[in-house]
């Protein structure tokens, strides 16, 4: 495993990162409490440090179950590893914006209290969908939070991206934050530009969804249908068989160490000026460990770089 510096943070972190959202959502299926502790050890095993969290990973009746799965997974390590979590959305009150000082406030002490440690290394604005979702009052909480060293830097998650991404741009340029975290994907690469732009004011850049829900995992095919309550059941056949032409496209791209879909949609992820590390939605041991291997490959060529390039049409849609 290889290691970046998180942005202007000093944080030195693994180039490939494990986001826990699978752990507590259903969103790909169900997964086992052992499963997702046993992802935990092989990440950590593997040389991962940084793991993604937040209290939206939960359910209707409680929120945060993924912290809760987190905390129990790197209690011994804690000291050797960086936990980035997020506010201003909760499933128990049907995942509505609360972007305000008094959430921020609570939000980190529930936070902290389901992760069993007594700081947050990143904490990330959970996908504000304008400015007008964001009171005032909720920077001096953050401020304050830093203060208490119960939060050492702001960051964040970007949804909504065309909407969105504005507000980023401004909350760098005023250092308000010193991370983000966005869609980022051979399959979605709208970011790009603001990748580029922030990454030179030496903003952290943490990809995410860089298996574009599944569709690079190597495992969908144009027969495959998806359960009720998959992130991916809202695609017709036809949307399914066009992403699947997409991804056969790119199978030039499987080479030599890189041997799986997967793999290589994270080292084109890692090749991209900016990038400070991309997440891995694993949801067991092989899943982690198949992405943590994109780190150690060797960076695609000039030609592999041009030949992605050229074969992109359109970005798909992001969760």
């Amino acid at each position: 495993m290889k290691y970046r510096e998180l942005g202007r943070t000093g944080l030195k972190c693994s180039e490939i990162g494990l986001g826990t959202w699978a752990f507590a959502s259903q969103v790909y299926g169900s997964v086992a409490e052992q499963d997702a502790l046993n992802a935990i050890a092989a990440a950590y095993d593997a040389g991962i440090n940084f793991y993604d969290t937040a209290p939206l990973y939960g359910t209707k009746e409680a929120d945060g179950v993924a912290e809760v799965i987190l905390g129990k997974g790197v209690r011994e390590n804690r000291d050797k590893v960086v936990i980035s979590t997020k506010f201003g959305r909760n499933p128990t009150e049907g995942n509505a914006p609360n972007f305000h000082a008094r959430r921020a406030m609570e939000s980190v002490e529930a936070s902290l209290l389901r992760l069993g440690t007594d700081y947050l290394d990143v904490l990330f604005f959970h996908s504000p969908f304008s400015a007008s979702d964001i009171h005032d009052d909720v920077w001096g909480a953050l401020i304050k939070l830093k203060q208490q060293g119960k939060v050492r830097f702001i960051g964040h998650s970007i949804s909504m991206f065309a909407d969105t991404q504005q507000m980023a741009r401004d909350w760098a340029a005023e250092r308000k934050i010193d991370v983000i975290q966005v869609v980022y994907s051979l399959m979605n690469r709208e970011a790009a530009a603001l990748i580029r732009d922030l990454g030179e004011q030496q903003v952290g850049i943490v990809a995410r969804e860089s298996l574009a829900n599944g569709f690079l995992s190597g495992k969908v095919t144009r027969d495959t249908v998806f359960p009720k309550g998959h992130i991916n059941s809202r695609y017709s056949k036809d949307e399914i068989s066009e992403r699947v032409e997409y991804v056969e496209a790119l199978q030039p791209l499987v080479r030599n160490e890189i041997r799986t879909v997967p793999q290589a949609a994270m080292r084109w992820v890692l090749d991209q000026s900016g990038i400070s590390l991309v997440l891995s939605g694993a949801r067991n041991k092989q899943e982690i460990l198949d992405c943590a291997a994109s780190s150690d490959a060797q960076p695609y060529s000039t030609d592999e770089l041009e030949f992605a390039q050229k074969i992109h049409h359109r970005d798909f849609q992001a969760a």
